[in-house]
């Protein structure tokens, strides 16, 4: 038997602009949100690390408070680089603002305004993903309605913008390649994943207890660290969010085996983020199960079109399309506790739950696909009814 896996996950309620906590070179990805500019709900954060720039409000002057907002960033953005390792990848969502100034109704690019910044510090830009947030609200134009040419399309989606600090990242000795073949994700993930438009992460799918910490953080859902975390880097990798909010990024790493480092300005959000925690860990291996069972089905329409299918993952057992899923795997939780102040401990297990490992004795891949689908539906249910819960104090 050899060691478990382990992650640990670091919790700073400080501000991001000085990272003094971590050191140079040794964070693998950055994944975060930070507050937007221009966006009135944030303001207080701005004005409080800037208070010009509220002065440029109270004299309608949003251009210099759009610009002072983004300065206070600024300061994170030169962290960043400094702690991110050489090939290391920086996720950035953001959302652009409207904003009516002395009756003027202005859009306010956040993103170009980061963009920029970002490159001038010395990131290259890769293609950016244009997240959906769609509205349900009947009445979402802004402006005069049906009456031209007054009205406004309506700001539906946010960016997710990615750059890279130097070279592509390389796998060299045997151990680095191991664990990046056990990272991988599947085929269909794959496919989807790493589209520039994402219409399925919903933006409503939390987490959280606490409704108003929620609102107050603009917290994204689970889903999108998750992806980003998965594409971005590989197990055993540090990732930072310097803007953590309710902690989904802390989760997210949390569920995909690698460390994490948070800094949070807001102490009040200490409690949001401590009940968000002792809530996310019932869910971690049940999304774990999600994605095999999503992988099954996909797998059993593949053998129901009567499409050949040459490989086989050696962890699980069941089908893949892809030579780079056979060593695939996806490490479930046994431990999450917390170790100190601040401080939080995961313990993975070493091989798959048995449920999940289809049996060679069965003769045909389609009896041991459905076979395996039934095993996960019952786990999955038995998770939902609150059995095989983890404890984090």
């Amino acid at each position: 038997m050899g060691n478990k896996m382990k992650t640990q996950h670091k919790i700073y309620f400080k501000n991001c602009n000085k990272l003094a906590d971590v050191d140079s070179g040794s964070v693998d990805l950055v994944v975060t949100s930070p507050p937007y500019p221009m966006i009135e709900m944030w303001d207080g954060i701005f004005y409080k690390q800037n208070p010009l720039a509220k002065q440029a409000i109270d004299i309608g002057n949003g251009n210099k408070a759009f610009d002072l907002m983004h300065k206070v960033l600024d300061f994170a953005w030169d962290e960043i680089y400094r702690v991110l390792k050489p090939s290391g990848f920086v996720c950035i969502n953001i959302g652009d603002a409207t904003r009516t100034i002395n009756g003027n109704f202005v859009l306010y690019s956040n993103h170009t305004r980061i963009l920029k910044y970002m490159i001038d510090i010395g990131f290259t830009a890769l293609p950016c993903i244009l997240w959906r947030k769609q509205t349900n609200a009947p009445n979402k134009f802004m402006g005069s309605g049906m009456l031209p040419a007054g009205a406004y399309v309506t700001l539906e989606h946010e960016y997710i913008l990615i750059f890279r600090k130097g070279p592509k990242r390389e796998f060299k000795n045997d151990k680095k390649k191991t664990i990046r073949r056990e990272s991988a994700i599947f085929w269909e993930e794959r496919n989807k994943w790493y589209s520039d438009i994402w219409f399925d992460v919903k933006g409503t799918s939390q987490i959280l207890n606490n409704k108003e910490g929620r609102k107050r953080s603009a917290a994204y859902p689970f889903e999108l660290p998750y992806r980003l975390i998965n594409m971005y880097s590989a197990k055993g990798d540090t990732i930072l969010d310097p803007f953590l909010g309710t902690g989904t990024t802390t989760s997210a790493a949390m569920a995909s085996g690698r460390n994490s480092i948070g800094y949070e300005i807001e102490i009040s959000l200490k409690d949001t983020i401590y009940n968000y925690l002792s809530d996310i860990e019932k869910y971690i291996n049940k999304y774990i199960y999600k994605r095999i069972e999503k992988h099954l089905s996909f797998i059993k329409e593949q053998i129901e079109k009567e499409r050949e299918i040459k490989y086989k993952n050696i962890h699980y057992n069941f089908p893949v399309i892809a030579s780079q899923e056979k060593e695939l795997l996806l490490s479930e939780v046994v431990s999450l506790r917390k170790i100190e102040e601040n401080t939080f401990e995961v313990i993975y297990s070493e091989k798959p739950n048995e449920c999940l490992v289809l049996n060679d004795q069965e003769d045909v891949y389609l009896k041991k696909v459905e076979k395996c689908l039934g095993l996960v539906s019952v786990k999955l249910k038995n998770i939902h009814r609150g059995e095989n819960q983890l404890s984090l104090f």
